[in-house]
């Protein structure tokens, strides 16, 4: 697993992070990375239930509450991005799956949520069928990379998140052949270990047969209970192989933060105060403060 791990990390570093007043509009400058246009980030675990989805919203109202301009793109059939940020099933009239099979451009599925600079691209049931009527398509991994790249709406961005389905198979693929990293939530739990180096190897490979500058963002350890001596361990196992890929906060435990998607609100809505919301909270100013350390130090 270390092997996968070492070659997953060994990626170009991201880059230039843009500095905007919060009540201002995206500057069309990448979140991180180089050169213009948003910092497209995939949330990717082919282990369901690691707070995948949790993180993709919760991250994306962070960075949308210090004024940066986020679409979240909820591709996974489930549509747990989609309810967890307030859109109702009847409301997805278009969706990622008209986006994918061409029948909508990305600026048509947008959908404006509660949270201002926090924009949705929305997820039906039907996107399961998707991975089926795309295998006689041609290029069809490319299929929302071509999407993102042909709309001009994606310039008001600085920041895109897919949520990504548990799972390795084409919609994932078409996330990872998208994007220009991976953010990886981990769960504190042995068998979480195991998937990791399984979509490391995938980042791998996808990196050099379709996307070379897709590239490891890093590993947020998610669901950690301090009072459970195995948390510790899971955690200082992939800081040993990882290194500061690993984010230094981790996101407990917290049944506030469970209860928030019920009510149709990222946790820090639901309830700020709670220990999940303030873990994401500062897992964005993390994020921020990684990113210009790394611009400063001229690794852009």
């Amino acid at each position: 697993m270390k092997n996968a791990m070492m070659k997953a990390s060994s990626s170009p570093p991201s880059a230039s992070i843009s500095t905007l007043d919060p009540d201002r509009r995206g500057s069309g400058k990448r979140l991180g990375g180089q050169g213009t246009g948003p910092e497209i980030m995939c949330v990717a675990n082919q282990k369901g239930g690691v707070g995948k989805t949790t993180t993709a919203i919760n991250l994306g109202t962070g960075l949308a509450a210090v004024g940066r301009k986020v679409l979240v793109i909820d591709l996974d059939p489930q549509g747990n991005a989609s309810t967890g940020l307030g859109i109702g099933r009847d409301d997805r009239t278009v969706s990622s799956y008209d986006v994918l099979l061409g029948e909508a451009s990305l600026n048509e599925a947008v959908q404006r949520s509660a949270i201002p600079n926090l924009h949705i691209v929305p997820s039906r049931m039907d996107l399961s069928a998707a991975e089926i009527e795309l295998v006689q398509v041609e290029r069809r991994t490319h299929r929302l990379r071509g999407a993102l790249r042909q709309d001009e709406a994606l310039a008001d961005y600085e920041a895109v998140l897919i949520d990504c389905p548990p799972s390795l198979g084409l919609l994932t693929l078409n996330a990872l052949v998208a994007a220009h990293s991976v953010l990886v939530p981990l769960q504190c739990e042995f068998f979480a270990l195991e998937g990791l180096s399984q979509l490391l190897g995938t980042i791998d490979r996808v990196r050099s047969n379709f996307n070379p500058q897709l590239r490891l963002h890093g590993v947020v350890l998610t669901m950690y209970d301090k009072r459970n001596n195995l948390s510790e361990q899971v955690a200082n196992d992939v800081r040993a192989c990882l290194g500061d890929l690993v984010y230094k906060t981790v996101i407990p435990r917290n049944v506030r933060v469970s209860e928030a998607p019920s009510h149709g609100k990222p946790a820090l809505l639901y309830d700020y105060k709670c220990p999940g919301s303030r873990a994401y909270i500062q897992l964005a100013s993390e994020m921020l403060r990684r990113m210009q350390s790394r611009r400063m130090a001229g690794s852009v």
